[in-house]
């Protein structure tokens, strides 16, 4: 009589006993995160304009591995040194692809690049071409006359400031420096008188960057893409798309003519030019391919580097006593050297020290560029879904107080017997992201950011404008992919005569 109970009883035990285990999986695995409104999520209260503050904010309530959703979107948001490293030594696959966005889709002809695209064969192949033959250590070496001799162009012109007493718009200077150095790297030339004012590739740079930093509601609510063509906001994309496009066909069309300037052989258009007539890829690289590939170069070579240029002076200048012992360093070795050159940079610990802090109060990119799952896995005892889009908050992680004592202050100081460094290897620092999409450029960002800041900050001494204070210096940022300072950073040179 038991077994035939038993019996049928077994069946209904079965179906309990896995019906509470799935109650129990979505209840205790699922990560916790605000509830939201039923279709639009969150999306009405979320602060497009500072989004690595906001998110800082609720993951603060809701625990370092949270979820919510953006409309229609699903969404992960990552804000601590071990959830990444748990992603870093078990997941990094799963956590490789990207979301398609419409800005980045349509920037980089559906996905053809390096930076954006999703994670697949041509993808791996893409990031080949860029790690070994456009930012390995040879093409890094190469460029470095290009960056010595920007920057002692750049020199020039401040020294001429300096002796007529003109403050200097640090932000701009330095955006035209980067933007000359990325320009005769990757194409050979630059634009305008000497790159130091606003000419067609400026203009074009700072449209593409606000578009890719834009807000488009076809991600997050497909039904009501009909808002964008209303707010025109495809309009402007696809202007700008076109308008890349025909200074893509510009360079490539002149790095194709027999009579380009020599100054243009062994460039980054001129390599992929010649990958492709080479035929040595595993599948067939076209020129919209290549197009793409100077899409990121253009966006992230320029952009990141004069935003982190531009947030280590301001550092520097609100702590004067910092910004000395940094001098001192750097004269007593340059002594009456016209250039502080990349062997000098070797032997000084305290300026790669300021860098790396600087870094770490403000990645270029606060929200590293958003991720994709591509299937389900578990990160910190949390389920995540496959097709997640993933946010891992740089900018929150450098600055938990769990991992970083005074985490809020500047002070280089705490890297000069630390191993940590920026290129993505230690989960605490993660500027330039770290795995499969860690960013190639990390070696030639680097290298053109040192050279840089101890050139200007060896050679000069810097001063407030006359009726500002040290306490008057704002660290307010522009909203985008890239943390710009809000307000540009002026200041008074003054020519250090050795």
């Amino acid at each position: 009589m038991m077994f035939i109970l038993l019996f049928f009883l077994l069946p209904v035990m079965i179906i309990f006993y896995f019906q509470a285990q799935k109650y129990k999986h979505a209840t205790k695995l699922h990560p916790p995160g605000p509830r939201g409104l039923p279709f639009i999520g969150i999306l009405h209260q979320f602060n497009v304009r500072s989004p690595h503050t906001y998110l800082r904010r609720l993951s603060n309530k809701y625990g370092p591995v949270m979820s919510l959703k953006l409309g229609l979107r699903p969404v992960v948001v990552i804000s601590s040194a071990d959830a990444v490293k748990e992603i870093m030594k078990s997941h990094d696959a799963i956590f490789s692809s990207r979301p398609l966005l419409v800005s980045l889709q349509r920037l980089t002809y559906n996905g053809l690049d390096v930076a954006f695209s999703p994670y697949n064969q041509v993808w791996r192949e893409m990031r080949k071409i860029s790690t070994i033959h456009l930012f390995g250590a040879k093409q890094v070496q190469s460029s470095q006359p290009i960056f010595k001799d920007e920057v002692r162009k750049m020199m020039a012109k401040i020294a001429r400031d300096a002796s007529s007493s003109t403050v200097v718009n640090l932000s701009e200077t330095m955006l035209s420096l980067s933007n000359n150095s990325i320009c005769r790297v990757a194409f050979g030339k630059t634009y305008g008188d000497e790159g130091y004012g606003k000419n067609r590739f400026f203009d074009l740079l700072r449209e593409m960057q606000s578009l890719l930093g834009g807000f488009f509601v076809e991600d997050y609510l497909p039904w009501f893409r009909w808002v964008d063509r209303l707010l025109g906001m495809n309009k402007k994309l696809g202007k700008n798309f076109h308008d890349m496009d025909s200074f893509y066909e510009e360079l490539i069309e002149e790095h194709m003519d027999p009579n380009r300037p020599k100054s243009m052989e062994g460039d980054i258009v001129d390599i992929l030019l010649r990958i492709k007539e080479n035929g040595t890829t595993s599948f067939e690289l076209t020129l919209d391919h290549i197009k793409a590939l100077l899409m990121n170069i253009i966006a992230g070579g320029s952009d990141t580097v004069s935003a982190a240029l531009v947030w280590a002076m301001a550092a520097l200048v609100k702590k004067p006593l910092l910004m000395k012992k940094l001098q001192a360093e750097i004269r007593q070795l340059a002594g009456e050297k016209d250039l502080i050159d990349e062997k000098d940079i070797e032997k000084l610990p305290y300026l790669r020290a300021v860098v790396k802090e600087s870094l770490r109060l403000y990645p270029p990119a606060p929200l590293l560029i958003p991720r994709e799952t591509t299937k389900k896995c578990s990160v910190n005892g949390y389920e995540i879904e496959g097709g997640s889009t993933v946010y891992v908050n740089a900018w929150a992680i450098a600055r938990d107080p769990a991992m970083w004592e005074n985490e809020d202050e500047f002070l280089p100081e705490r890297f000069l017997e630390s191993g940590l460094d920026p290129r993505g290897q230690t989960p605490e620092l993660i500027p330039f992201g770290f795995g499969r999409r860690r960013c190639p450029g990390i070696g030639m960002a680097t290298a053109e950011m040192e050279l840089t800041l101890a050139n200007v900050v060896g050679k000069f001494d810097w001063e407030l404008p006359v009726g500002m204070k040290e306490e008057d210096i704002d660290f307010e940022v522009l909203p985008g992919i890239t943390m710009h300072k809000k307000n540009a950073l002026c200041l008074l040179p003054k020519l250090v005569i050795a």
